[in-house]
């Protein structure tokens, strides 16, 4: 009987210590980032949506946009992104210059090819 409390001791210790190892620092799970991000229902407001095939598909708030997303842990980087090229007067289209992003709670930051931060999308849904 000894030995069978023993064993599941052991075991119970190695499951512990397996898991604390599979999540360092006990940091949550990385952001689901699949779904839209911004507002894709009003007028010359920005949104993206990202598929879980890893396809997006969006807007500037004037342009249209598509292309390929991958993400690794919170980061995004987007891929092979085309759009239209409309002049759109009284639009801010930062978002046609997305080249990665990083998702914290419910926010995309989206940054540019350089690095630098251009602007947040709040998850919508």
């Amino acid at each position: 009987m000894q030995r069978l409390a023993l064993s599941a001791t052991v075991l119970l210790t190695a499951s512990a210590l397996t898991a604390c190892a599979g999540n360092p620092g006990g940091s949550a799970e990385p952001a689901d980032p699949v779904g839209t991000w911004g507002d894709a229902v009003a007028a010359g407001e920005p949104s993206l949506a990202l598929a879980g095939d890893g396809k997006l598909t969006g807007t500037d708030g004037c342009n249209r946009l598509m292309g390929t997303w991958t993400a690794e842990d919170d980061a995004i980087a987007f891929t092979d992104v085309a759009s239209t090229r409309m002049a759109c007067e009284g639009v801010d289209t930062w978002l046609s210059n997305l080249a990665t992003g990083t998702i914290a709670g419910e926010t995309l930051t989206v940054l540019d090819a350089d690095g630098a931060e251009i602007g947040t999308l709040p998850r919508a849904e």
